[in-house]
């Protein structure tokens, strides 16, 4: 039971991860998730600056602990997902690219819902 936690627990991480990552192109298909998305990425962009650990990865921990696992037995987690998540040679300065990155990422995302918007509001501007 405390396996299939701890998978679960994993599998959210990295949907959060992407999340993180991507969400705000949700923007287009549902506005008001720019509410849930800034904190998200600013919770993300702090976890990398601050070389910090996410309150997820004590969670997994504490599943695989309880059912006296010391890792993951699916091959398919410990193949794929678990390097994702955790990269074998993080360091906390590729832990600062992955923060820089996130706020590219992001201000590409963001410039393009804002001229969406702009754009959007140019049309409505000059209805026929």
């Amino acid at each position: 039971m405390y396996e299939l936690l701890a998978n679960l627990t994993l599998v959210t991480h990295l949907i959060f991860i992407l999340f993180v990552i991507f969400g705000g192109m949700f923007f287009f298909i549902f506005s008001k998730i720019i509410y849930i998305h800034i904190p998200s990425l600013l919770w993300g962009i702090y976890i990398e600056f601050t070389n910090s650990v996410c309150p997820l990865t004590y969670l997994e921990n504490w599943f695989l602990y309880k059912g006296e696992l010391s890792t993951y037995s699916n091959d398919f987690i410990n193949n794929y997902l678990f390097p994702i998540i955790y990269p074998e040679d993080l360091t906390a300065e590729i832990q600062i690219y992955i923060g820089i990155s996130l706020i590219l990422i992001n201000i590409l995302i963001y410039g393009l819902i804002l001229k969406n918007l702009k754009n959007e509001k140019n049309f409505s501007d000059h209805n026929f």
